[in-house]
């Protein structure tokens, strides 16, 4: 893209004008999954809510589907009064739901949403996204202490605690993908996936499928979503860390938790479900096939079928994540909060075993090399040529260290696809 645009505007290919607008384009198109994402699923959760509890109001209301009522009520957050309490530390109290929101959006840079469809490719993307989203305690943290109130500071310990909990179990359901492909580079995660549904990584062994119903359950927990909302308690009837909010700041902290629903969502389908993969390859067919092969011409036509290959595959994505967050807004209707021991309960004395256990049993499945769903070879080919290259360049740039031969670069790649451990 950088290169395009300068050879549009008239510049040198590497010219500063082009990263600069790329970087301004990207960001304005992952403003718009985060805003117009919160958006829909704030009308998803009215319209499933409705369904599950017989309730006709959001069934009837704001138009033909309800979409309206929406943005009457985004119309209202926009326009409704700024007040901050008089024992609230001014500066602390409005820099809060910044943080949160900054903390949500930061982690879409890291997320693919096809093959290359990522604001900046990361080789340890899956590290960055798990330490980025974590920050966003710091602002529900900061937000209880800066209000004055110890409601909410009350509110804001609780979630704090159970979101750091939880980020122990999520790690440990994350690293057992990064074993079985060898690299933290979701974009390479998602093309070891490619091929048919047998090929994804929940089905590679019973460890993955189990480990997936664990990180989807901290999952749940680790973005403050019921049954594990605790930042208001039923005793206490106010809203917890939020409580002095109102107006546009309220509202930040509620795009920042659906911004989250997305993220996490989206990385348990890179994860576990093939990404941008789809249970027939449609996707790679399309993004490997060759005009002359077919007769279509002298193959001018294969930038289009990546491009389409990638839509598609773009697509796929985002009903992926979409669906999960879907769950996650029929689980908050469907069961009962937990009190915050049941909570830290559920976490260190059932999660963190089973992910633990679960970790073990994909460790032995790799070392004895069991046979899998996804030994099929199909995907793994471009990847062993990236490991290849990649290998070639970070040994080549080390001072005066000899040029890599392709015996290791072979033994690197059959490690990461799993030939060899």
């Amino acid at each position: 893209m950088v290169e395009g645009i300068n050879n549009f505007l008239g510049w040198e290919p590497d010219a500063w004008v082009g990263f600069v607008l790329t970087a301004l384009i990207q960001v304005m198109i992952l403003n718009v999954v985060l805003a117009g994402g919160a958006l829909v699923f704030i009308w998803m959760e009215r319209k499933i809510s409705g369904r599950i509890q017989d309730r006709l109001g959001p069934t009837r209301v704001g138009g033909k589907f309800g979409w309206l009522q929406t943005l009457a009520d985004g119309l209202k957050l926009l326009t409704k009064e700024d007040i901050t309490p008089g024992e609230a530390d001014p500066s602390l109290f409005k820099l809060a739901p910044y943080i949160s929101l900054t903390a949500s959006f930061a982690t879409l840079l890291a997320l693919p949403f096809a093959n290359g469809w990522v604001g900046q490719e990361v080789n340890v993307a899956l590290f960055f996204i798990l330490a980025v989203l974590g920050l966003e305690v710091f602002g529900v943290i900061l937000a209880g202490y800066a209000s004055g109130s110890k409601w909410s500071l009350f509110g804001g310990m609780r979630e704090a605690a159970q979101v750091v909990s939880y980020e122990v179990p999520v790690g440990l359901c994350a690293v057992i993908p990064v074993m079985i492909c060898g690299t933290m580079n979701l974009v390479t995660i998602g093309n070891m996936q490619a091929g048919f549904f047998t090929n994804w990584l929940i089905f590679h062994d019973p460890f993955t499928f189990v480990v997936f119903w664990v990180y989807f359950t901290c999952a749940i927990a680790s973005v403050n979503r019921a049954p594990f909302d605790l930042a208001e308690a039923e005793s206490e009837l106010v809203a917890g860390f939020h409580t002095e909010y109102s107006g546009l700041r309220w509202s930040l902290f509620f795009m920042a938790e659906y911004g989250s629903m997305f993220v996490v969502s989206g990385l348990a389908s890179i994860l576990f479900f093939g990404g941008w993969n789809g249970p027939i390859p449609v996707t790679h067919i399309l993004s490997s096939v060759d005009a002359n092969t077919l007769g279509w011409g002298d193959g001018s036509w294969a930038p289009f079928w990546t491009y389409l290959a990638n839509a598609i595959g773009c697509i796929n994505f985002i009903l992926k994540a979409v669906l999960g967050v879907t769950v996650m807004i029929w689980v908050r209707w469907t069961l009962p909060r937990l009190r915050i021991d049941q909570v830290i309960t559920t976490c260190w004395k059932y999660c963190v075993p089973l992910a633990a256990i679960c970790f073990v049993g994909v460790m032995a499945w790799q070392a004895f090399q069991i046979p899998s769903g996804n030994d099929l070879p199909l995907p793994y080919q471009p990847i062993r040529a990236e490991v290849r290259e990649t290998w070639a360049e970070s040994t080549s740039s080390i001072g005066n260290a000899e040029q890599p031969t392709a015996e290791p670069a072979d033994q690197v790649a059959s490690v990461i696809i799993g030939e060899g451990v």
